[in-house]
Order: structure tokens, then C-alpha cells, then sequence
């Protein structure tokens, strides 16, 4: 069992991150909450990858993980929480109200420069009368345990009312003020099913505002789900009526329809100022974009085309008025500079005479950083795409060493492959694979050619899969743009994604089927399966 903390006062703002007027606290739950997103789950390694990019993005809290859900989660919330140091971001995790799931929470962060314990229990009806099974009073009294227990190993505790939107107000209210006498420092009042609409939430907010019995250091949080599409709109709303924490993932990924995007929330503060006050938050802005690709690429999630702040079209004009009206003055069409967030835009040109000097320049310009070989590797690529396109973007460079450390990463190359195919949809493929030095080739048909090479590759390896998303996006406009694909394969029930670039589809997709299967070999070095069924991959 964890030590219990010592009895000593929090110096001024140090409990609260920040409860001043003029701040919203960003609490960011994409390796908690956001990581219940099917498929998005991420190996130790890439929640430490996805952490530092938070740490660098400047959020004010890190939801790391579910300590007591698994070994591996207890593991990645403790290594998170030792990187913490020096930061200043505080790093939470997720506990239910019972103590064995409290007391696994204090071992994990207790290593953070800023610990948090954030316990929740349900109050709607419907969660205790099926879920639950447990009276009002019954849940009251397991509150004052679990928040009692949590503050004795930490100082800054969050309470959450699970479903809060389907709660009874005066019900919640006491629960809340139960919570408080406790010790918690922080209160969320979730909508945990995306069921709340603006109106409704500014008036539930301002109602427990007057009756939560709680000092003015209590800061008040919010965390919205979008399954009528409102998680955002929730979420302002909830700013415009008092709550000063706001619990968001980064693209907006999360259980079901998912959570409030972070980029959305922090740029409507930001663009707005006059509507919401002129609060603020300390997110670096500039870092959203890359943060955003980050995540895409290790997930497989992709980002929609139209998703706000992030989104390929987000700052793209087609019309003939938007593209006049944008050369003439950009604020005709755009409310944000592109720039701002992180987009390069497509006004970086280079071509394969451009040199090392002007790819290390542009690379500069982007804000990249590579070691030698990284740069020598990924100059390498650049030439191969620039004999391919007559332009090569600043969105070109940045997608293409985005993957360069995704193929470096790789356990399984792609080194040559061919596909034919006929009017009707059938193809055939060949294809050659390299693994640890050693070459292997492979034949099959398919009902076209992306499901001829997948099952070619399988032949080389004599590996069977499941495929369980695709998905295509060009990374800039254009005939000649590149595709990158993004694919989750299911094996031995488990699901492992991948991420391919190339200006061709079918080698795109070769590429990011053999980076999921090469998660396969990774963590299951013993695999060597029978061959391969004639049944279809697709699900």
C-alpha cells in the first residue's frame, strides 16, 4: 500500500492548477478516456510518445491511464507520472470509488511532480438501480469513504458523478458537498452519454453552483461526451456558465461517438475572447496540428477531412468566391490563421533540385529536428517523392517523416511488389518482404488489387488476418497528392493498426499493413502460422 501523504498546506494555486478568472484549466483525458476509443489502443511506448507531445502542448492536467484496469496501464501512468518532473502539468488517475482501485492509483502517480486522484461513483437513477444496485444513501457513504481515503495520499482530489446529466439535481448536489467535506478539490459533472444540450447545462451548472455546499477554491469541471454532436457546444457552454476545467482528448476520440476535441475548444476561447470573457488557456497552439498527426498515426484513427482545427480541409478553398475573396484578404473566409495551429499550408515548394541544403532549410522552417541518419534517410525519401510529384509541400514533408519513423520503426519492409488486374475486379499480386535480413516472396488473387497484395503478403509470411478498417486520406490537393492509409488488422483477437505514405494507393496500403503486422511479430515473436485460408480479410 502507498504511503499516506504528510499533513502539509498546498502553496497558493498549486491544488487548482489555476482557478483564476481568467483561466481554463485543460484537462486532457486522450490516454484515459480517449484510449476507450475502439482500435485507438496504444502500447506503453506510444503512450509515453503521445504524453510527451502533451507535456510540450503545455495541458494543464494528463489523464494517464486507469491504473487498476491492467499491469500495463498501472506501469504507463507511473512511467508518465516520473517524466512529469519540471513540467508543471499535473497527472491524474482514474479510480472508482472502492479502495482497492484508489490505492492503486496513489502507487502509480505517486511519483508526479503534481499527483492527482480522480474517483467517480454514478448517481443517475437508471446507473443505480441496474448497474450499481445501491440505495442513495448507500452511494453517499461510499463517497465519503473513497474520497477520504483518496485525499489521505494526495492533495488534489477530483470527484466525479458519473451520468450527471440523467442525476437528479438535489441528489447530486449533496453528493457533491459530500465529496467536498471530504477533501476534493475539484468536481466534475459529466455528460457521460452526450445527452445534455447547451441550455440545459448552462442551468444545471448555475443551479449546483448555488448548491453544492463549496468554497470558491473548488473548481468546477465538465466532460462531454458527442453522441448528438453537441460534446463541444456542451462544453462552451459550461465555460459560459462557471466551469473552469475542461475535460477534452485531442481529435476528439473517446468511447462511442467520442469526447469534446480538445483543438475546438481552445481555438473557439481563442478566437472569441469577447464572447467567453477573455479567458484563455496556456496551450501552445502551434503545436495542435502536430499533435493531432501524432496521434492519427499511432492510433490508425484518421482525422476527417472537414474535422475542425485539424481537419486536411480545414483551411482549403475550392469555390472560385472563397479562393478570390481568401487572395484578396484572408479574413474574408478564414476566422483563424492556419499558421496559428500548426498547418504549413501548401506555399512551401520544393523539387528534387531543391539539395539537402534547401530540404534541411525547409525542414527548419517546419520546426523538424533530425539526427543525421534520420535526416540522410528521410532526404532519401524526399527525392523518391519529388521524381514522383512535380511539387513537393510543406504537408509533403511533414506526413513523409511523420512515416519515416514509422517505417524505421518496423519490423517487416516492403522491398518490391507488382499487381495486375482485370475489368471485372480480379487481380493478382506478387510481392517481396524483408524480415530481420532475410527476403520472402509471395503470390495471391484477390478481389482487386489492394486485396491481392494484402494476401500476397500473408502468403510471404504465412500469416493470417482480419481487417477491420481502412481508411484513405491525401495528405494535400492535388492529382498528384500522397495517399496515406490507415488500417487496424484483428490477429489472435487482438487488433493492431498501421500507417502507410506513398503517392500510389496499393503501396500505400502494403506499407500500412505490413506496419500493423509488424506490431503482430513485435509482440508475438513466436508466430509462425499455418498458411493462410482462401476466406476474405474484410469484416
Amino acid at each position: 500500500m502507498p504511503s499516506r501523504r504528510k499533513g502539509k498546506e498546498m502553496s497558493d494555486g498549486e491544488i487548482n492548477v489555476s482557478a483564476a478568472e481568467d483561466r481554463v484549466i485543460v484537462f486532457d483525458t486522450t490516454l484515459r478516456d480517449g484510449e476507450q476509443s475502439p482500435g485507438a489502443t496504444l502500447t506503453a511506448e506510444e503512450k509515453l510518445e503521445v504524453a510527451d507531445a502533451l507535456f510540450k502542448l503545455q495541458v494543464d492536467v494528463i489523464e494517464a491511464g486507469f491504473p487498476a484496469a491492467s499491469p500495463g496501464d498501472f506501469e504507463a501512468v507511473r512511467e508518465i507520472a516520473r517524466r512529469s518532473a519540471g513540467t508543471g502539468v499535473t497527472i491524474a488517475g482514474l479510480a472508482r470509488a472502492v479502495p482497492g482501485d484508489i490505492e492503486r492509483c496513489a502507487q502509480a502517480v505517486s511519483e508526479a511532480e503534481k499527483p492527482r486522484i480522480h474517483t467517480f461513483i454514478a448517481t443517475s437513477d437508471i446507473h443505480l438501480k441496474y448497474k450499481l444496485r445501491m440505495t442513495r444513501e448507500q452511494v453517499i457513504e461510499r463517497v465519503r469513504e473513497s474520497v477520504t481515503l483518496a485525499k489521505s495520499f494526495v492533495d488534489d482530489v477530483e470527484f466525479s458523478c458519473e451520468d450527471a446529466t440523467r442525476s437528479d439535481r438535489e441528489f447530486m448536489a449533496e453528493v457533491f458537498s459530500v465529496a467536498v467535506e471530504c477533501g476534493a478539490t475539484t468536481l466534475n459533472i459529466p455528460d457521460t452519454n452526450g445527452y445534455t444540450t447547451p441550455i440545459e447545462y448552462i442551468e444545471l451548472i448555475s443551479w449546483l453552483k448555488d448548491n453544492i455546499r463549496m468554497s470558491d477554491d473548488v473548481v468546477l469541471s465538465v466532460h462531454c461526451h458527442d453522441d448528438l454532436g453537441m460534446a463541444t457546444a456542451n462544453t462552451l457552454a459550461a465555460i459560459s456558465a462557471g466551469a473552469r476545467q475542461v475535460e477534452v482528448t485531442i481529435n476528439g476520440i473517446g468511447e462511442r461517438a467520442g469526447n469534446t476535441a480538445l483543438e475546438e475548444v481552445v481555438m473557439a476561447l481563442d478566437t472569441r475572447p469577447t464572447v467567453y470573457n477573455g479567458l484563455t488557456t496556456r496551450i501552445v497552439k502551434n503545436r495542435l496540428v502536430p499533435t493531432s498527426r501524432l496521434l492519427s498515426n499511432l492510433t490508425g484513427l484518421a482525422v476527417q477531412a472537414n474535422k475542425a482545427i485539424v481537419g486536411a480541409n480545414a483551411f482549403a478553398h475550392e469555390s472560385g468566391i472563397h479562393q478570390d475573396g481568401v487572395l484578396k484578404e484572408r479574413s474574408t473566409y478564414e476566422i483563424m490563421n492556419p499558421e496559428d495551429v500548426g498547418w504549413t499550408g501548401t506555399s512551401l515548394v520544393l523539387g528534387k533540385h531543391s539539395g539537402r541544403a534547401g530540404f534541411r532549410a525547409a525542414l527548419k522552417d517546419l520546426g523538424i529536428k533530425l539526427e543525421d541518419d534520420a535526416m540522410q534517410h528521410a532526404y532519401e525519401r524526399f527525392l523518391e517523392l519529388a521524381d514522383r510529384k512535380k511539387h513537393v509541400t510543406g504537408a509533403d514533408i511533414e506526413a513523409l517523416v511523420a512515416d519515416e519513423i514509422v517505417v524505421s520503426g518496423s519490423a517487416i519492409h516492403l522491398d518490391d511488389f507488382s499487381v495486375t488486374s482485370g475489368k471485372g475486379g480480379d487481380a493478382n499480386a506478387m510481392v517481396v518482404v524483408s524480415r530481420d535480413g532475410q527476403q520472402f516472396a509471395g503470390r495471391a488473387n484477390g478481389n482487386g488489387p489492394i486485396d491481392a497484395l494484402l494476401g500476397a503478403i500473408d502468403t510471404a509470411l504465412n500469416l493470417e488476418t482480419e481487417l477491420a478498417y481502412f481508411q484513405v486520406e491525401a495528405v494535400t490537393p492535388g492529382e498528384d497528392a500522397q495517399g496515406q492509409v490507415h488500417m487496424r488488422v484483428r490477429h489472435d483477437g487482438q487488433m493492431y493498426s498501421g500507417h502507410g505514405l506513398a503517392t500510389d494507393t496499393v503501396e500505400a496500403s502494403a506499407k500500412a499493413y505490413l506496419a500493423a503486422v509488424s506490431h503482430i511479430v513485435t509482440n508475438q515473436p513466436e508466430v509462425v502460422l499455418a498458411a493462410t485460408s482462401s476466406t476474405s480479410r474484410w469484416t
